[in-house]
C-alpha cells in the first residue's frame, strides 16, 4: 500500500532529528502494526511503548501520515523517560492510570507537549528547506 510506504518513508526521515533533539542515546525498537479492526474502532488504539522491551508499536491503519508520526514522537519521549529511570517508579497503571497517578500524569503531559513540539519542529524546519 502506498500509505504505508509514505508514513515509513517519514518516520526515516523524522528519526535522526527525533534522536538529536531527544538525546536518545539507548536503542528503540519500533514496530508499525495493521490492525483493521482495530482501525474500525472510534477509540481504538493509537501506539503504546513497552519500556521492558524497549520498543514502540504503532497502529497504522487508516492513519493520516502525519498522526503516525504524532504518535512516533509521543512513544520516543516515553522512551528518553525511560531511559532517564522514570519508569522505575510507576506506582499504579492500570485504567485511568493518567487521572490516578500523579507521576504517570505528568509523564503523560511531558509526552504530549514534547512529543508535538518535536514534531512541529521537524516539520517546520523540513519546509524551511525547501
Amino acid at each position: 500500500m502506498k500509505s504505508n510506504s509514505v508514513i515509513k518513508n517519514l518516520i526515516r526521515e523524522f528519526f535522526p532529528y527525533a534522536k538529536k533533539k531527544l538525546a536518545i542515546s539507548e536503542p528503540v525498537k519500533l514496530f508499525l502494526r495493521a490492525d483493521e479492526k482495530n482501525a474500525e474502532e472510534p477509540l481504538g488504539k493509537t501506539a503504546f511503548y513497552d519500556p521492558e522491551n524497549k520498543s514502540i508499536t504503532v497502529y497504522i491503519s487508516k492513519r493520516h501520515p502525519k498522526d503516525v508520526l504524532r504518535s512516533v514522537s509521543h512513544e520516543l519521549v516515553h522512551h528518553c523517560q525511560n531511559c532517564r529511570g522514570e519508569f522505575d517508579k510507576l506506582g499504579c497503571v492500570g485504567e485511568g492510570y493518567a487521572q490516578e497517578n500523579e507521576h504517570l500524569r505528568k509523564m503523560e503531559e511531558e509526552a504530549y507537549l514534547e512529543g508535538c513540539m518535536l514534531l512541529r519542529d521537524w516539520e517546520d524546519s523540513r519546509r524551511n528547506r525547501k
